[in-house]
């Protein structure tokens, strides 16, 4: 049996917020959208119809949790969800917040720009906001 690992391209662009059951919840090194990764812990899964009926369930829940918590946490206009997985095939779900007149609004984030990496003290901040959000 396969052991789980993070693909390293994810590893290199993000950095751990929580583990919940399913997933590594994960903030994106790029402070000019508040941007996470959900990643669920099971090895080989490219495509959410892959994970088993209770995975399905259990990220559809996380999911709608975090972006709940971000939300909350920035206030955002809107939450962008989306699982893309073109370039990394490891399954993870992108949740993105968005407001008007960011970077690239009201257009995709991806392809925009290149990324400008967080003060870690600002890091450090946000993170600690949403593990206590997320708690909640």
């Amino acid at each position: 049996m396969q052991d789980f690992a993070l693909d390293d391209r994810l590893a290199n662009d993000s950095v751990s917020v929580t583990i919940t059951g399913l997933c590594d919840v994960r903030l994106m090194k790029d402070r000019r959208w508040p941007w996470l990764l959900l990643v669920p812990r099971r090895p080989g899964i490219s495509e959410i119809f892959e994970l088993t009926p209770l995975d399905q369930v259990l990220l559809t829940f996380e999911t709608n949790k975090v972006g709940a918590a971000l939300k909350t946490v920035t206030g955002a206009t809107k939450i962008n969800i989306g699982a893309l997985g073109n370039i990394v095939r490891q399954l993870h779900v992108h949740v993105i917040a968005r407001f008007e007149g960011d970077a690239n609004w009201p257009g995709p984030i991806w392809g925009h720009g290149k990324a400008e990496p967080y003060a870690d003290e600002d890091m450090n901040s946000f993170i600690a906001k949403l593990r206590e959000t997320l708690s909640q």
